[in-house]
C-alpha cells in the first residue's frame, strides 16, 4: 500500500525538421522574446564569476555533536542503524543543530534518512552508510521531481525537504547499493513514465500525482528539495538507484572534492533542478549518463513552476561519461536556464563533451552561457551540440531558444562524429553563439549546422584548417 507522508504539505499548485549542412537563417517569430544584445562585453564575464563564486554561501552549524558510536548504532554491515541516525538528526534539529558523527564502519540503513535543517552529517574516513534497496523501506512517499515533473514517490535515500543550512562532508561513501534495481526498474518504468507525464501535461494536481509501489519510478540517491545554504564536500557516492546527486528549487549549493561513480543509465552524477547560486569545484565525476546536466522543469510542469537555473559556476572538474554528456543543459530546461560559467575541466571521454538539448515540446530559454579552458580526449559523437529535437514528442509546438553563448579555449583530440553540431527550429534559431579558440584535433565531420543565426567563429581549427564562420 502506498501513503503519501503527513508532514510533507500536499501543495495543489495552479493548475520535423531535416539536417544539413548548410546554416539556414530564419527571422525570429512575433513570439520570441528578443535576443540578448551581442553588444554586451564579454570581457568582465569571468570577473563576474568569481565575484558569483564568492557570493555563494556555506552553510553555519552549531558547536554540538553527536557521534553514532555513542548512540548504540553498530557499523557491522548488518544492524540496521537508521532508527538510531534518525532519532540523532531530530535530536539535534530540536536543540537548534549540530554535527552527527559516522565513524569508520559500514552502517547500515534499512530505509532512507531525512536530514532537517542545521544538520551536518559527517563521515570519517572509513564510514559507509548503505541502504537497503527493498523499495517498501522507502515508503511513506514523499514530494520529489522525476525528470522534471512534481508527483509524490519513494523517498531519496538521504532526503531533505525544505531545510536551512544542512551538509554533508567527509572522506566517506554513501553506497544506494542498488546498481540491480537500477538497471531491472528501467525495463519496467514505461507505464509509470508515461502517466507521471500526461499528469505534468495537463497540470492535474501535484497531490494527486501519487506513485510508488507498482510504478517502478526509482528513487535518487542523495535529494535536496526547496533548501537553502546546502554543502556536499569531499564524500564518495556510489551504486544509486537512479540519479545520484539532484537539488531541486534549492539556492547557495556547493559541491566540493567529491567523487561520484553513477555506472548506468539515467546514474546523472549530479543534476541542479530549478536552482541558483550553485558552486561545483574540484569534483570527479563518472556516469552512465550526463556527468552534470542543469536542469528546470519538464514541458508545463516546468513553466507552471516557473523556476528557471541560474547563476552557476563550474569549475576544475574531472568529467567522463559512458553513454551521454560531460556536461549537458537540458534536456527538462522548461524553466530556463541562465547565467552559467564552467572553466578549467578535463573531460576525458563522452559521447557529447558539451551537450545544449531541448526538444519541441519545452519551451524555454537558455542564455548567458560562458565556458573557457576544457580539455576534451575523445568525443565519440559531437564535441559541441546545439539540438532543439531531443525526444519530442507532443504537438512539437514550443521550440526551446538557445542563445548569447561564448565557448573558447577549448581542445579536443578527437571527435568520432560531427565535431560541431547546431539545429535549431524554424522561428526559434540557435543564436548569438562565439566559439574563439578551439581545435579539435581530428574529426569525421567537422560541422552541421541548420537554423541559425549569428554564429561566430574566431580561431577554429578542425583537422588542421580554418574553419571559417558559415553564411547564415
Amino acid at each position: 500500500m502506498n501513503w503519501v507522508d503527513p508532514a510533507l504539505p500536499r501543495r495543489a499548485f495552479l493548475g520535423s525538421i531535416g539536417l544539413g549542412t548548410v546554416s539556414l537563417a530564419l527571422s525570429r517569430s512575433p513570439a520570441q522574446s528578443a535576443p540578448s544584445s551581442r553588444a554586451e562585453s564579454i570581457s568582465d564575464d569571468w570577473a563576474a564569476a568569481n565575484a558569483l563564486a564568492a557570493r555563494i554561501e556555506s552553510p553555519v552549524f552549531p558547536e554540538r555533536t553527536l557521534r553514532a558510536d555513542d548512540l548504540g548504532a553498530k557499523p557491522d554491515g548488518r544492524t540496521d542503524c537508521r532508527t538510531i541516525l534518525q532519532s540523532a538528526v531530530d535530536r539535534l534539529n530540536a536543540a537548534g543543530g549540530g554535527r552527527l558523527v559516522i565513524p569508520s564502519g559500514v552502517w547500515w540503513l534499512d530505509g532512507p534518512l531525512h536530514l532537517k535543517s542545521r544538520i551536518h552529517l559527517h563521515l570519517e574516513i572509513g564510514a559507509t552508510l548503505r541502504f537497503s534497496s527493498d523499495p517498501k523501506r522507502y515508503l511513506p512517499l514523499v514530494l520529489t521531481r522525476w525528470e522534471g515533473t512534481e508527483a509524490f514517490n519513494y523517498s531519496p535515500c538521504l532526503y531533505a525537504y525544505q531545510a536551512s543550512h544542512v551538509a554533508v562532508t567527509g572522506q566517506g561513501t554513501i553506497d544506494g547499493n542498488a546498481a540491480e534495481l537500477c538497471v531491472d526498474w528501467r525495463t519496467r518504468q514505461k507505464p509509470a513514465k508515461a502517466l507521471i507525464r500526461e499528469l505534468g501535461a495537463r497540470g492535474a494536481p501535484v497531490h494527486e500525482r501519487v506513485f510508488g509501489e507498482g510504478h517502478w519510478l526509482r528513487w535518487p540517491l542523495v535529494q535536496f528539495f526547496g533548501c537553502d545554504h546546502v554543502l556536499l564536500e569531499d564524500f564518495t557516492a556510489v551504486q544509486s538507484p537512479f540519479w545520484c546527486l539532484h537539488t531541486v528549487s534549492c539556492r547557495h549549493v556547493i559541491l566540493r572534492r567529491l567523487r561520484v561513480e553513477g555506472a548506468h543509465l539515467n546514474n546523472d552524477c549530479f543534476d541542479p533542478e530549478s536552482s541558483s547560486f550553485v558552486l561545483v569545484e574540484h569534483c570527479r565525476f563518472r556516469s552512465g549518463d550526463d556527468c552534470i546536466a542543469i536542469k528546470s522543469g519538464r514541458d508545463q510542469d516546468g513553466w507552471r513552476v516557473g523556476a528557471p537555473s541560474e547563476d552557476i559556476v563550474i569549475r576544475h572538474c574531472d568529467l567522463e561519461s559512458t553513454t551521454a554528456a560531460a556536461l549537458a543543459i537540458g534536456s527538462e530546461m522548461s524553466g530556463g536556464v541562465r547565467r552559467v560559467y564552467v572553466e578549467h575541466c578535463r573531460m576525458g571521454q563522452a559521447r557529447y563533451a558539451l551537450n545544449f538539448k531541448g526538444n519541441l515540446d519545452r519551451g524555454g530559454i537558455v542564455e548567458h552561457v560562458r565556458m573557457r579552458h576544457l580539455t576534451v580526449g575523445t568525443a565519440r559523437e559531437q564535441l559541441i551540440q546545439f539540438t532543439s529535437d531531443y525526444q519530442g514528442l507532443r504537438g512539437s509546438s514550443h521550440p526551446p531558444t538557445f542563445r548569447n553563448f561564448v565557448l573558447e579555449d577549448i581542445t579536443c583530440q578527437d571527435a568520432l562524429g560531427t565535431a560541431l553540431h547546431f539545429l535549431g527550429a524554424p522561428g526559434a534559431p540557435v543564436s548569438d553563439v562565439v566559439l574563439r579558440n578551439i581545435t579539435v584535433e581530428r574529426a569525421v565531420t567537422p560541422l552541421t549546422h541548420l537554423h541559425v543565426e549569428r554564429l561566430t567563429f574566431d580561431r577554429v581549427r578542425i583537422n588542421q584548417h580554418s574553419v571559417a564562420t558559415p553564411s547564415s
